[in-house]
């Protein structure tokens, strides 16, 4: 098994990251068949597992321990906080309050002495960045955590994170976690060069664009909504959205050089992301065993200059044919952050 250096934490991880959000209520509810995934992901050569505290609400951390049990040495774990598991002030968000109580939560459930790397899983606008680098830095020390990064954080913020950590003397963040996949490019254009400047690991999620890319949908066809990612999410895989349409037009276009090149699309799909140079892991996010065994083929799969030029020729480098993080909308362009004056003004106008 091959080995990349995490960014310049000097752990080394697997190109292919165990991914355990599909682990517990919201995926897979039984726990002995998702021990035995993440058994078997090991067994093929994986060692780096990635998971969160919101994860079925805690859930998914659990089921990761129980499989870790007697192999934690061998594993790089990673889970990460930010969300709120309940209601409630002060239970969410990047502030050492939160994120100290959320890092001792997250230890129990593991049951583990260590975290490896802990993202901060989304930006927090109320929050001073420095706050936050502050109480991860403090968790480093005390022997809490390994390392440290961010997820899905856009490229200003990461800059700026570092700049803050040179000028205060903070540790920062070693790693970021993009959506990344055939169909959502746009990191290329600034996350993973921001990334690559300031030696950054780059774990990817969703190299199968939230299902477009595992086959099951095509264009003209019916779509099963009574179970995974079309009961999720109503409405997501209606074909008279113009997003949407456009997706399904790609993927004709990617099955097609799937076929080409004698390989599944979620093959083609996961091959393309970590054959990026910037990019370190690719997280698999498997929910049943023939899902991960589908995506671990991809393991093999070394794609061509040819392939590659097919592909940018489908969806050009650097574009996104849709938004990924369409589902946690940026808080700065909420309706109240965009009015041109404040609300009082407005009243009185």
């Amino acid at each position: 098994m091959r080995y990349r250096y995490l960014g310049g934490t000097g752990i080394q991880v697997t190109p292919h990251c165990l991914g355990a959000m599909m682990f517990g209520a919201v995926g897979n509810p039984d726990h002995d068949e998702c021990v035995r995934i993440i058994h078997a992901a090991l067994e093929a050569g994986i060692n780096f597992v990635d998971t969160a505290d919101m994860y079925s609400a805690g859930e998914s951390e659990e089921i990761v321990a129980k499989a870790l049990k007697g192999r934690r040495d061998d594993v790089v774990l990673a889970t990460k906080g930010h969300f709120a598991l309940a209601e409630g002030p002060n239970r969410s968000g990047n502030g050492r309050r939160w994120i100290t109580r959320a890092v001792d939560d997250s230890l129990r459930r593991l049951d583990t002495d260590w975290i490896d790397l802990y993202q901060i899983h989304r930006p927090d606008p109320n929050t001073d960045i420095e706050e936050t680098l502050g109480v991860l830095t403090d968790l480093v020390r005390a022997g809490k955590i390994r390392a440290f990064g961010c997820s899905t954080f856009p490229a200003e913020q990461i800059v700026e994170s570092h700049a803050v950590a040179e000028r205060r003397g903070l540790m920062r963040f070693r790693t970021e976690q993009p959506p990344y996949s055939m169909l959502a490019r746009g990191i290329e254009a600034d996350v993973l060069p921001v990334a690559r400047r300031h030696n950054m690991g780059v774990l990817t999620w969703s190299p199968l664009a939230f299902g477009f890319l595992t086959g099951k949908y095509r264009k003209g066809q019916d779509v099963d909504t009574s179970s995974g990612r079309p009961a999720l999410r109503p409405g997501y895989f209606d074909a008279s959205v113009p997003e949407t349409a456009a997706k399904f037009d790609a993927v004709e276009q990617f099955v097609e050089l799937a076929e080409d090149l004698g390989v599944t699309l979620p093959e083609l799909a996961v091959a393309f992301t970590i054959a990026h140079p910037d990019v370190t892991s690719v997280i698999l996010g498997p929910r049943t065993m023939p899902q991960l065994e589908s995506l671990l083929r991809s393991a093999t799969l070394t794609l061509d200059d040819a392939a590659m030029d097919r592909i940018d020729a489908i969806v050009p480098p650097g574009t996104n044919v849709y938004e990924p993080n369409q589902f946690f909308p940026n808080p700065a362009l909420a309706e109240t952050n965009r009015l041109r004056r404040p609300v009082d003004e407005r009243a009185a106008a």
